[in-house]
C-alpha cells in the first residue's frame, strides 16, 4: 500500500481521494482494487506490477462524478482524457477489478447524513464543485420522441457513419458488424481467424432460412452488406438490402458493383417501417436492438408480413438482463442511444405473439467475446489510422465501448442468439 504526504504532512490529493471513495461506497482502503494517482503526482492505495493505476489527471473529472454520479461521468471523464488508465493496456484489468468490487454485497453507495458531511467537505476541500462541466463533443445530441423516423435516422448515422474507413480497421474484409461464430460444439469444424468465423456465421443464417438459388430474401438492417452478398454469391438467391445508413447504402453499391451482382442485390435506403413486398425468407441481423421496446411488436409485424406463408424468418439479436436494457448509460449516451435490449425468453414470447413460430435458438455469447476481442487488436493494430480519422476522443470512446462489450458478454451480462421461425402456412377454409 502506497501513501504520498506533502512536505508539511498534509493528506495528499490521493490520500483525499481514496478518502471520499471508501467514505462514499464502504469500501475499505485496503480493498482497494487499483492504484491512485492525483493531478499533483501523488499516489495512494495498493501497489505492484500487477495492479492498474487509475490516473486522475483533472480534477474537472470529479466535478464530471458529482453532476454526473456513477457509469456516465466516469464515462465522460475518460474519453475526455481527464482519467485514465496505467500502463496502457489496463484498462480491461481494471475494470475487471472493480467490477468484481461492485458485485460485493457490502459494497454500495452508502452516504448517512454523517458520511455525507464528510464527503462535501473534502470535495470542496478539493476545489472541485463547480458547474456541471460541457457533456463531451462525441456524446450524442439528439431531439425530439424516441424511435420516430427523423430520430432514428439520426441515431443510426451517430454511430454507424464515423465512415466506412473507421470501421474498415476495425472490422474483418467481409465488414461484418455482428457477432461470428468459431464453430465450437459437437461435430463442428473450430475456426480461429476472424475472417473465417464471420464466413461461417454467414452460412449457419443462409443454411437456416434453408436458401435455394432464385430465392428471394430480404435483409433487414443490411450493414455493410456481408449477408446480402455472401447469399447472392454462394447461395444465388435474389436480395434486397434495407438500411436507413447512407455510409453503409454507398460501401453496399460499390461493392455490389465490384462483385458483379447489380443483377441480384438491390440496396435500398428506407426504414424497415416502408418495406414492401412479398419475400421467400427474411434475415435481420443485430438490428433488433435499435428499433426500441415499444416500436417491436410493428417490427415483428413487418418480418411476418414480409415473408411467404411457410417462409423462414432468421434474427440475430443480442440480449440483456439487468436494470439497463439499453446497454447503460455510457453506450446509450455515447454509442446507441434509444437501444433496447431485453432478456432472450421476452423476445421470443415477442415473436410468437407477433405470430411467427420460433423453430430454434442458437446461443451465441461466447463466439461474441472471441469476436470483440478480435476486434480489440484490429482497433489497437490500426491506433494512429483511426485517430487520424475520427480523433482522439472518438478513439476513447470506442476503446471503453469495446473493452466494456467485451466484459459484458464474457460475463454473462449481455447474450447473443440467433433464433429462427417460421411464418405458419395459411390454414384451409373450413370445409375446403
Amino acid at each position: 500500500m502506497t501513501s504520498t504526504l506533502t512536505s508539511t504532512g498534509h493528506a495528499t490529493a490521493a490520500d483525499r481521494l481514496v478518502i471520499l471513495i471508501t467514505q462514499a461506497t464502504g469500501v475499505t482502503a485496503g480493498d482497494l482494487p487499483v492504484q491512485i494517482r492525483a493531478w499533483d503526482g501523488s499516489t495512494a492505495g495498493p501497489d505492484g506490477a500487477d495492479c492498474p493505476t487509475l490516473v486522475v489527471k483533472d480534477p474537472q473529472a470529479l466535478t464530471r462524478l458529482l453532476w454526473s454520479p456513477g457509469e456516465l461521468g466516469l464515462a465522460q471523464a475518460y474519453v475526455t482524457g481527464e482519467i485514465d488508465a496505467e500502463p496502457s493496456d489496463a484498462l480491461a484489468e481494471g475494470f475487471a477489478r472493480l467490477t468484481a468490487l461492485a458485485r460485493r454485497p457490502e459494497v454500495r453507495v452508502r452516504l448517512t447524513p454523517s458520511s455525507l458531511v464528510n464527503v462535501l467537505r473534502g470535495v470542496k476541500d478539493l476545489g472541485v464543485v463547480g458547474r456541471r462541466p460541457t457533456p463531451p463533443a462525441s456524446q450524442a445530441h439528439l431531439r425530439g420522441r424516441a424511435h420516430t423516423r427523423d430520430r432514428d435516422r439520426s441515431v443510426i448515422a451517430h454511430h454507424y457513419d464515423l465512415s466506412n474507413e473507421f470501421y474498415a480497421q476495425i472490422l474483418d474484409e467481409t465488414m461484418s458488424y455482428s457477432c461470428a461464430f468459431f464453430g465450437d460444439g459437437p461435430g463442428s469444424t473450430p475456426v480461429t481467424t476472424l475472417e473465417d468465423a464471420q464466413r461461417a456465421k454467414l452460412d449457419l443464417v443462409c443454411r437456416a432460412l434453408d436458401l435455394t438459388e432464385g430465392q428471394h430474401l430480404l435483409d433487414v438492417g443490411c450493414g455493410w452488406g456481408s449477408t446480402a452478398v455472401h447469399a447472392a454469391e454462394n447461395y444465388r438467391v435474389q436480395v434486397t438490402a434495407v438500411t436507413i445508413s447512407r455510409e453503409q447504402r454507398d460501401w453496399v453499391h460499390r461493392l455490389v458493383r465490384e462483385r458483379g451482382l447489380q443483377d441480384r442485390v438491390t440496396v435500398l435506403l428506407q426504414d424497415y417501417r416502408d418495406i414492401t413486398g412479398e419475400f421467400d425468407a427474411v434475415s435481420s441481423i443485430e438490428m433488433g436492438e435499435h428499433v426500441g421496446q415499444r416500436n417491436y411488436p410493428s417490427f415483428i409485424r413487418t418480418l411476418h408480413d414480409r415473408v411467404r406463408p411457410g417462409g423462414r424468418v432468421l434474427i440475430q439479436q443480442m440480449s440483456r438482463r439487468g436494470r439497463h436494457p439499453g446497454g447503460g448509460p455510457f453506450i446509450e449516451a455515447f454509442i446507441a442511444p434509444d437501444m433496447h435490449m431485453r432478456p432472450l425468453g421476452e423476445t421470443v414470447s415477442m415473436l410468437e405473439d407477433g405470430g411467427l413460430e420460433v423453430r430454434a435458438v442458437r446461443g451465441m455469447r461466447d463466439d461474441y467475446a472471441r469476436t470483440v476481442d478480435h476486434w480489440i487488436d484490429r482497433f489497437h493494430a490500426h491506433r494512429y489510422r483511426i485517430i487520424g480519422l475520427v480523433g482522439e476522443e472518438v478513439f476513447r470512446v470506442w476503446h471503453l465501448y469495446l473493452v466494456g462489450g467485451g466484459m459484458a458478454f464474457r460475463q454473462g451480462r449481455m447474450g447473443v442468439d440467433q433464433i429462427l421461425s417460421v411464418r405458419p402456412p395459411a390454414l384451409p377454409a373450413e370445409g375446403a
